[in-house]
């Protein structure tokens, strides 16, 4: 799963923390907790070009490619290339990274197996830790005690979020059809 933050939204620039190389509060906090043991990477400008025309030409190399392992060749400065075969899958991962990095967008790989504090899940959804832990125990997510404190999956949390996304997306279109049922001009 891939998870993706803006670097910086004329919002969040507004609430800017010095001491944390120029991210909010709450972004550092994503930044930290999520770069325990996960891989995350904030584009730089070149980044982003370089990632725009790669992502550009890997999406048309993966179009034309069936289901059979890329074979690749990688040669690092001053030493022998060395091909290398990588799942179809990855490539698709690796074309989504780069799509993300091109759109100035940090990107963070985080296991679909891996365990959230209340504050990284809260943070994740952007919203308050009580919030969160109301919907914990709710059972509207799950979760497990560790000690005193609750774990949530990341899968568990995603999925909560693709079904109030989908509720929300639902919602919107009921009022849409409803706005041109009415003809109110929106």
């Amino acid at each position: 799963m891939i998870a993706t933050k803006k670097e910086k939204t004329q919002r969040s620039a507004k609430r800017e923390n010095p001491k944390s190389g120029g991210l909010t509060p709450r972004a550092s906090r994503i930044v930290e907790a999520l770069s325990e043991g996960f891989a995350t990477s904030i584009p730089t400008k070149e980044d982003t070009q370089l990632a725009s025309e790669s992502s550009r030409r890997l999406v048309k190399i993966l179009g034309r490619k069936g289901k059979k392992p890329f074979p690749i060749q990688i040669q690092p400065d001053d030493e022998p290339a060395e091909t290398v075969e990588i799942p179809v899958s990855a490539f698709r991962l690796l074309a989504d990274i780069l799509t993300q990095m091109a759109m100035g967008n940090a990107v963070s790989l985080i296991p679909i197996h891996a365990e959230l504090t209340t504050q990284q899940a809260a943070d994740m959804l952007n919203v308050s830790r009580p919030f969160l832990i109301e919907q914990l125990e709710q059972g509207k997510i799950p979760f497990r005690k560790v000690g005193s404190h609750r774990r949530v999956l990341f899968q568990d949390l995603m999925t909560y979020k693709r079904d109030i996304d989908t509720k929300r997306l639902k919602t919107l279109e009921e009022l849409s059809a409803l706005d041109q049922e009415l003809g109110l001009g929106y």
